[in-house]
């Protein structure tokens, strides 16, 4: 294969993206990209930059015309024009008949029912007046209640008290079609991102434990690997390693996971690309997310997910009280600390809460990562300029 000739289109420019392309320079590749905003992280480093929307199909006939093959880093993009594409030819990965499928999380839950996966109980409802219906038959207190499109960190999401759903329709949050799902009181929210090549081979990383701002539904730190034993760890990985069998197509993918008080582990969603909770791969283990990736887009073989250290990532988020200018307030500070690397995604406004960065932190042991992260938390902060 001559690599310097391999050319990948990428529908999406945002910090995926432009972390898929840091870490393929050393392969020689040319990465084509499609984007609504000109100004979007990836726009610097693309070779070629293409400015339309990902739900066009001119435009992505468009970078089709001049990849080798496609792949995505966020799920909102056209299906139907990826189907045709895929139909006459062209390299997908993942295949778009996965990625309609995900975009859909009543259809998701339904992929889960019928394999045996384990996630919660849930009911598909197209109205608010199904609510009334099905809301008792779940059997919690508390529910969970998605839309079944377009939804994305944590929006589209909601925790609601299941009497009062009943009680007052009126506060009903959503009107469309919705997976209503019974409320799994969670311990640990866990991931495990998995790796499967063109030839059927399949690889994950070690678990990844995720803390979340409950506000803004956003990880602000992870752990790698998760503290829950080994028993644990290999129940979870059976189980993300089982849906990625069923998925039948290579690609990355990142299935997050929930852990109840008594050790059960639920699927909760998958996503199928890189992902938040594998940012730390890029220093933490020997084939980072984004490398493994390109490989499988490649035809290379998959390469060791082994951890070098113990890791952790925090989330730089934008400041919750402006938006515009920024800089990051004691980065000189967060320097001088070994094994903690800042990696931001060149976004020129910084706004409530959008993810501007992130950093990932190495040491000896979780306990000592976890001390870091918590200095960086605490330290590290945009600012206006």
């Amino acid at each position: 294969m001559n690599l310097l000739k391999k050319r990948i289109g990428v529908l999406g420019g945002g910090q995926l993206g432009r972390m898929l392309i840091e870490e393929s320079t050393r392969l020689n590749l040319h990465f084509n990209i499609l984007e609504a905003d000109a100004n979007c992280p990836c726009a610097a480093l693309a070779n070629n930059f293409i400015l339309g929307s990902l739900m066009n199909e001119e435009k992505i006939r468009e970078l089709a015309a001049i990849s080798d093959v496609l792949t995505y880093e966020i799920e909102h993009v056209n299906t139907i024009a990826l189907l045709k594409l895929e139909a006459e030819g062209k390299t997908i990965i993942p295949s778009p008949k996965i990625l309609q499928m995900i975009q859909d999380k009543g259809l998701q839950k339904e992929f889960y029912a019928k394999y045996e996966i384990p996630s919660g109980k849930f009911y598909l409802v197209n109205n608010k007046e199904e609510w009334h219906r099905l809301i008792p038959l779940l059997g919690s207190e508390k529910i969970v209640a998605k839309t079944r499109t377009g939804g994305y960190d944590g929006k589209g999401v909601a925790i609601l008290n299941a009497q009062e759903m009943i009680d007052f329709p009126e506060r009903i949050p959503f009107d469309g079609p919705c997976v209503l799902e019974e409320f799994i009181e969670c311990e640990k929210e866990l991931a495990v991102i998995v790796a499967r090549d063109t030839l059927g081979n399949i690889i994950s990383y070690p678990s990844i434990e995720m803390e979340f701002d409950p506000t803004a539904n956003l990880v602000t730190m992870l752990i790698s690997p998760a503290r829950v034993g080994s028993i644990i760890e290999e129940k979870a990985e059976e189980i993300a390693r089982k849906v990625i069998h069923h998925l039948n197509g290579p690609g990355l993918f990142a299935v997050e996971l929930f852990m109840d008080k008594a050790g059960n582990i639920f699927v909760n969603e998958v996503a199928p690309r890189p992902h938040n909770s594998g940012h730390h791969t890029i220093e933490a283990c020997y084939t980072s997310q984004y490398e493994q990736l390109a490989r499988i887009l490649l035809g290379l073989p998959l390469g060791s997910t082994e951890m070098v250290q113990a890791a952790g990532m925090v989330n730089l988020l934008g400041a919750k009280n402006f938006s515009g200018e920024y800089r990051l307030e004691n980065l000189d500070a967060i320097s001088k600390l070994p094994g903690v690397f800042v990696h931001l995604y060149a976004k020129a406004e910084s706004k409530p809460m959008r993810k501007m960065g992130h950093v990932s932190i190495l040491a000896k042991s979780v306990e000592e990562v976890i001390e870091k992260a918590n200095y960086v938390l605490k330290h590290l902060k945009f600012v206006q300029d």
